[in-house]
């Protein structure tokens, strides 16, 4: 069994893409016309340096991840099994499964990054080295009850999501346990949180306008880390917004089956190195 796996925000680099966007040209050509810049100077040049800020990292991402996705699938001639992705990675996998085609997926990525740029005044940040029930604990004994975990990346690193003041709290109280590392993250807004829900609420009106297709292969969904139901697929991507990533139970999911092999499709390792961690510590749980 095979599994793809498509990074999110935080996997850009300037460079990526580099041996892609000349082979694919029409659909770069296409791109640019939805976008309204060249996505091929903005992943390899980033003059204006904007390949950081969340409207333009999102579309580059899912540009990005889907000409890999179409490079491999030229190369090896075979389909995976099953497709996810970490927070805007989910897109491509959706992609992947046919559920919408390669310009309409970008309309709603251009327009989710659009949004979730404009939030102001939060923050995030990775926190590694404990496990859930200690930073749950720890944000309660401190009363950083407007912090919230939105990404369960494995059992020992979660990123947090609040307003920027408290997260700078948060970093003074995490930053002076030892073997923490806590790492604020380059973001304006409180992603996967409920404080963007103004982000919500105007996606939701914009995805109405598109109809979508049945899943042609299972996509594990960030929301409940099951299967996309298909009639669940506005919902769960307007939902995603303002909930929180649940990678390590996805991961968990795919790694029921003892044969499935994962590999990831895009810039970068991040997913690779999480999947090592949860795969070695799941190993542990269900034979101990």
């Amino acid at each position: 069994m095979l599994a793809y796996l498509f990074p999110g925000q935080g996997s850009q680099t300037r460079g990526m893409g580099n041996q892609l966007f000349d082979e694919f040209s029409e659909l770069i050509t296409e791109a640019n016309e939805i976008l309204g810049y060249s996505i091929k100077k903005l992943c390899l040049e980033d003059a204006d340096k904007q390949l950081n800020l969340t409207q333009y990292t999102q579309p580059a991402l899912y540009v990005v991840n889907a000409l890999s996705y179409y490079k491999k699938i030229q190369e090896s001639k075979r389909k995976p099994d099953y497709v996810c992705g970490h927070s805007l990675g989910e897109y491509n996998a959706l992609l992947a499964a046919n559920v919408f085609d390669f310009c309409t997926g970008l309309k709603l990525v251009k327009k989710r990054g659009e949004l979730m740029s404009r939030a102001k005044n939060g923050g995030m940040a990775a926190i590694i080295g404990l496990n859930l029930h200690e930073i749950e604990t720890t944000l309660k004994q401190h009363s950083l009850t407007t912090v919230v975990i939105a990404n369960y990346n494995t059992y020992t690193q979660y990123v947090i999501s609040g307003p920027k003041h408290d997260i700078e709290q948060a970093q003074q109280i995490f930053g002076n346990v030892s073997g923490v590392n806590f790492i604020p993250l380059t973001v304006s807004g409180a992603f996967h949180s409920p404080y963007m829900a103004d982000a919500e609420k105007q996606f939701s009106k914009f995805i109405k306008n598109f109809q979508f297709n049945l899943p042609s292969m299972p996509v594990i969904s960030n929301i409940d880390a099951k299967p996309y139901h298909p009639a669940n697929i506005q919902e769960n991507l307007t939902k995603q917004i303002t909930h929180p990533v649940k990678w390590t139970s996805m991961m968990e999911y795919l790694l029921r089956n003892d044969e499935i092999n994962m590999e990831e499709i895009g810039p970068g390792k991040v997913l690779t190195g999480l999947v090592k961690q949860i795969r070695s510590a799941f190993l542990v749980k269900t034979m101990g």
